[in-house]
């Protein structure tokens, strides 16, 4: 019995010390201390008769103590059992009690961002919150279910914090990502555009080098014949003295020319190798597939540029509202992140600072009309200067290249002067297009037209004469072509006269007659094109930008005037003559890759050495325009210019693949009196004859046209409904502006209505007083007075219920008053009521009912 109340009261102790744990702190239950205090008062006289009855008799005692013990066991058995019903139902309340702390703390962390509270206080209510929700959410399941809800809650924030970390993993990837935003917080958004452009190219020739290197260049090195076995991998035996010399090198003559970065390399056999290889049939499925793959990314790029375009929407409405209080990003804690977004601000303010002034500008139209006339005539004439200066100088080329001896510049003057030409017309088109004024914007989309029809009227006649180049190499080939027959048939003939019982040795292919193989030559000279383009990019930044940059940084404290604010000051970016000599280049690599196809190869280094090197000269040398504008929401401008000399740069390559015949001695196709009769002797030889009969019946002329004229209806088609779309959402936005116009309105007119209700109703009340003071007055002395005066004091008393209204006096009102919208609360008298009048059936000093 003893042994069984010691346990009761041991396990009674050990619930009693059990409380609800809520954020640390232990609660008490205050009913369990009352029946604490009950049981010490129950306990007291116990233990006091049992020391008053213990002196009489010593038998009564022990009777007595375990009736005592009894009862106290029966006692707490009753208060236990009491006890646990008490805390089961509170851990119920607690458990729901702790749900809703833990969604409200939930929901304050996915709020934090739009609390207006200072930085330190966010990020201390921010940890707290987390702390709570990481300590209590585990814990809320019931029974076995417990440790399964705190493995999903564990589960949840992993994959929650996975796809944060991946999100970032995949941001680190972008190439350059970071680069590009410090040139952007800095310089704005249309200097970035450009580097956006740039990276977007570089990464469609990271493409193209794949195409052409994994499908040409390596099977030919693996599987084709070596150098030196053939006459076309061999430097004839005349230049191998000076093969390796610096100057035939950097003229891509010598071992160059006779290299796998050039057309004639490649040999002319169906199949190489042990897998049987078709390079002739690889080496023009892949020329073609360099134009198709790059004509359905620019246009899917165009089109994903447009989708973004207009699904941003008009925010044209409060810009520099939204700009102050919404640009800042409250989570930056870099130091250096912040300066760039400081920058970035400042940047995006001075861009709508010149958007809204060029929309408030008024201007003399008549003159502006003349200078712009003016403008355009003087670019003209630059045109068609410059494409007589780079005919005269292909032409003067042409009878260089049959001279002996001659010197480094006239082996380069082409290059030079197109170089020249790309480096100093474009300034000169700025400067002239000064007299337009036009928006910055707009003026650097002319800036870029013109540009644009520089580079193209060049590299057009360098092309034409380029072409009269290649039919003078062809007249010369059947020439050669002879001659080579003719000394293969005597060396073999000679050794069949003199009646020699072993053949002869084979001839050395260095002494073998070449041809001039015209497409190595158009290819080289693409390849000289592209490097001294690169070579003038990186003199003209070192020196009109870097050096300018130091001596105007170092000389300006010794000089006669300020170097800064005058002349010669920093540089800024160029923003169009880089754009399009960008896009002029990568035309140049889609028309020359067919000929060299390591064309593509050097034009990913040069992509790559310009984004640092570009980057580096921009954060180091140049300085923002004095007028930032902001760049259109897509690049499709660029687009639509790579576009255009997409189609341009196809053309050339198209001609002389349909038309003109290859050479006889080097390239995948010589033998053939087209480029395009390999596809031909591929259907007849590796495919059944009636694959061969359908390909016919397709390239029918009668079929291509009729599909010809069902693609161009079809564009016309989707160009007509992409324009009623357009239409549509134009419309859609102005009846959205005009139903948030009305919505204002409506607004603003019930604030004023309510207004001069309240005036109106201020306005009654004190005439209303007024009358009844004057109709005391006058009729203090009258019979009824001292009623009146009781049923003044009665209505004092007991405001509100069966009051009779009287009406208030006559006052002119030239417009109705409208009804308030703010309702009186009940029992509140309205303002601008009448009098009330005594109630039928009270006296004065009545109480109301």
């Amino acid at each position: 019995m003893k042994v069984k109340a010691k346990y009761l009261k041991t396990y009674q102790n050990f619930h009693v010390k059990i409380g609800m744990e809520v954020d640390g702190q232990v609660q008490s239950d205050p009913e369990s201390e009352e029946d604490e205090e009950e049981e010490e008062t129950i306990q007291r006289p116990c233990s006091r008769e049992a020391i008053k009855s213990s002196g009489q008799e010593k038998n009564q005692q022990t009777k007595e103590v375990d009736e005592s013990e009894e009862e106290d066991e029966i006692f707490r058995r009753k208060r236990l059992t009491r006890k646990t019903n008490r805390r089961v139902k509170n851990s119920e309340e607690e458990l729901e009690r702790l749900k809703e702390q833990v969604e409200e703390k939930k929901k304050l962390i996915s709020t934090m961002r739009n609390k207006p509270w200072r930085m330190a206080k966010k990020l201390t209510v921010l940890r707290e919150a987390q702390a709570f929700v990481e300590k209590f959410e585990g814990a809320l399941g019931k029974g076995k279910g417990k440790k399964f809800y705190a493995y999903k809650v564990m589960m949840a924030k992993k994959w929650v914090k996975f796809k944060r970390d991946f999100d970032n993993f995949k941001t680190q990837c972008i190439p350059w990502e970071m680069k590009i935003k410090e040139v952007e917080s800095h310089f704005g958004s249309s200097v970035a555009s450009y580097f956006i452009f740039l990276r977007w190219m570089y990464g469609v020739n990271l493409v193209l080098f794949g195409l052409i290197f994994g499908l040409v260049i390596i099977p030919e090195v693996l599987m084709g014949m070596p150098y030196g076995s053939m006459p076309r991998k061999t430097v004839p035996r005349a230049e191998q003295a000076t093969a390796m010399d610096f100057s035939v090198l950097w003229d891509f003559e010598g071992y160059i020319k006779y290299s796998a970065l050039f057309y004639g390399y490649y040999n002319n056999q169906r199949t190489i190798g042990w897998l049987k290889y078709r390079l002739p049939m690889a080496y023009f499925m892949v020329g073609i597939s360099v134009f198709g793959y790059s004509l359905v990314v620019v246009i899917r790029t165009m089109a994903r540029n447009a989708n973004e375009s207009t699904g941003d929407g008009d925010d044209n409405d409060f810009i520099f509202s939204w700009k102050m209080f919404t640009s800042w990003d409250y989570l930056i804690g870099n130091p250096e992140t912040a300066d760039n977004k400081f920058a970035s601000i400042t940047t995006s303010f001075k861009e709508s600072i010149v958007d809204e002034q060029e929309s408030n500008k008024d201007e003399n139209i008549h003159l502006r009309r003349f200078l712009r006339v003016l403008a355009n005539v003087l670019i003209i004439c630059c045109l068609c200067g410059s494409g007589y200066l780079i005919y005269f100088v292909v032409k003067r080329s042409q009878t260089f290249s049959k001279m002996q001896n001659i010197g480094w510049y006239e082996r380069n003057e082409v290059e030079i002067v197109m170089s020249l030409l790309g480096m100093f017309c474009p300034p000169l088109f700025e400067t002239i297009a000064a007299l337009e004024n036009y928006h910055p914007r707009i003026g650097l989309k002319w800036q870029l037209g013109r540009i644009f029809a520089l580079f193209l009227g060049n590299l057009y006649t360098f092309l034409l004469a380029l072409m009269d180049d290649v039919n003078e190499k062809l007249t010369e080939e059947d020439v050669i072509k002879n001659i080579t027959h003719w000394t293969l048939l005597n060396y073999y003939n000679s050794s069949a006269v003199n009646n020699s019982t072993f053949s002869p040795p084979p001839i050395d292919p260095a002494d073998v007659p070449r041809g001039p193989c015209w497409e190595t030559t158009v290819g080289i000279e693409f390849v000289r094109l592209t490097v001294s383009d690169i070579l003038v990019t990186y003199i003209t930044i070192l020196v009109g930008d870097f050096l300018r940059a130091c001596f105007v940084r170092f000389m300006n404290y010794c000089w006669c005037w300020d170097l800064e604010a005058g002349f010669p000051s920093y540089a800024e970016f160029d923003i169009s003559g880089n754009v399009l000599g960008l896009i002029f280049n990568q035309g140049m690599i889609w028309m020359g890759s067919f000929y060299a196809p390591g064309l593509v190869g050097i034009n990913v280094l040069r992509l790559l050495t310009s984004m640092y090197f570009q980057c580096w000269a921009v954060m180091s040398s140049n300085v923002p325009h004095e007028r930032v504008f902001k760049a259109s929401k897509s690049n499709n401008f660029y687009m639509g210019l790579l576009l255009l000399i997409l189609f341009l740069s196809l053309l050339p390559v198209a001609y002389t693949i349909m038309s003109l015949p290859p050479s006889f001695d080097c390239g995948p196709f010589s033998g053939k009196k087209k480029m395009s009769d390999v596809i031909q002797e591929t259907i007849e030889l590796d495919f059944p004859a009636f694959v061969a009969k359908i390909f016919s019946y397709v390239a029918n002329p009668g079929l291509i046209i009729p599909a010809i004229l069902l693609m161009v209806l079809a564009i016309y088609y989707l160009n007509a409904v992409a324009e009623a779309y357009q239409h549509a959402n134009a419309e859609l936005k102005k009846k959205m502006q005009v139903q948030r116009e009305e919505e204002k309105n409506k607004r603003n007119n019930k604030a004023t209505t309510n207004l001069a209700t309240q005036d109106l109703e201020d306005f009654l009340t004190p005439s209303a007083k007024s009358g009844d003071t004057k109709s005391d007055s006058t009729n203090k002395n009258s019979p009824g007075a001292k009623e009146g005066s009781m049923a003044k004091n009665s209505n004092a008393a007991c405001p509100g219920r069966g009051a009779t209204m009287v009406p208030p006096p006559h006052v002119t009102i030239t417009q109705p008053p409208r009804q308030s919208i703010k309702a009186s609360s009940p029992g509140q008298a309205r303002s601008g009521t009448s009098p009330q009048g005594l109630r039928p059936g009270t006296r004065k000093g009545q109480p109301c009912n």
